[in-house]
């Protein structure tokens, strides 16, 4: 049997992880491998991931996640010679990539008649100014959406998702808008009870590549204090896209914390025990190109350091 495939596309701090951690954690008993391709050297995304890190994890529910390191073709292969075999496959693009390139990809004949490409989903943030789906990109992961998935509704005010749905509807978008309350979007919409294998799609204008954002990433061996990362992340917000990362700090010794910075807002939220011999502090900061230096965000990352 085919083994349908979701791909689910969004801009930079979207919402994207929470719903794809939302289909793994309420699985209902499919076998879902997810595919995760984070944009920037440490993959944050697949820690966040029900606990995943490099290659592929099997989660308790019947589930796994896996690491995009290369090759997406090669990775789907890889995926479809398990056993048992996946049900379902969800790939989580970058908040930066260009999803018509990646369904181009999956048109491949020898793809589509063992994976066929089922559904995008395309996670927009229902807190952020209707007129950021002007921008190409935004436009190009809208145009490719079979199912719109509004997010964060809860962070902003009752007609942030009315505004933001005529914002849609003006782009000329067919595609169905839900919203996805904490990343839960309904799974029969998602993976739809069907034999039938969906047939091939145009995957809509490539947009010119244009290299708009730069990632730099930061590590520490020791803890933070979280006064000062708070301080310093107040100094960097005017210049970030986005950041995520896990770290340890001195007011809280033993666990590690899940940071995650987008649309102007930042949240932590407790995680894992440290790990034996990985750095104590791990973040990723995505900018526009040019707007932060390295020696800068070194300089300012590094007052964060707790002293010994």
């Amino acid at each position: 049997m085919p083994v349908p495939i979701l791909l689910v596309t969004g801009f930079l701090g979207a919402g994207k992880t929470t719903v794809v951690n939302h289909l793994l954690a309420n699985a209902d008993g499919r076998r879902i491998a997810a595919i995760v391709n984070d944009f920037g050297a440490i993959n944050i995304d697949a820690e966040l991931i029900a606990g995943a890190s490099d290659g592929v994890v099997s989660l308790a529910n019947g589930c796994i996640c896996c690491s995009l390191e290369g090759d997406l073709l090669r990775t789907l292969s890889t995926l479809l010679r398990r056993d048992p075999k996946p049900e379902y496959i969800v790939i989580e693009t970058s908040g930066v990539a260009d999803p018509a390139d990646i369904v181009r990809n999956l048109m491949d004949p020898v793809i589509l008649r063992e994976a066929p490409l089922e559904a995008v989903l395309c996670v927009i943030d229902a807190a952020m100014p209707p007129a950021a789906l002007d921008d190409a990109l935004q436009r190009s992961q809208l145009c490719v959406a079979d199912i719109v998935a509004l997010s964060k509704l809860d962070l902003t005010d009752e007609g942030a998702g009315v505004r933001m749905r005529e914002a849609i509807r003006a782009q000329r978008v067919p595609a169905v808008v839900v919203d996805a309350k904490h990343g839960a979007i309904p799974s029969a919409l998602l993976f739809p009870a069907s034999d039938r294998a969906p047939a091939p799609r145009e995957p809509g204008p490539k947009w010119p590549a244009e290299e708009r954002f730069e990632t730099l990433s930061w590590t520490s061996d020791r803890p933070l204090s979280l006064p000062r990362l708070q301080q310093a992340i107040g100094r960097l917000a005017p210049k970030l896209a986005r950041a995520k990362g896990l770290f340890e700090t001195v007011e809280q010794p033993g666990r590690l914390m899940v940071f995650q910075f987008a649309g102007g807002r930042a949240t932590l939220a407790p995680g894992e025990p440290p790990t034996e011999g990985v750095p104590r502090a791990r973040i990723v900061f995505i900018a526009e190109l040019g707007v932060l230096s390295k020696a800068d965000l070194d300089g300012i990352m590094g007052a964060c350091v707790a002293e010994v």
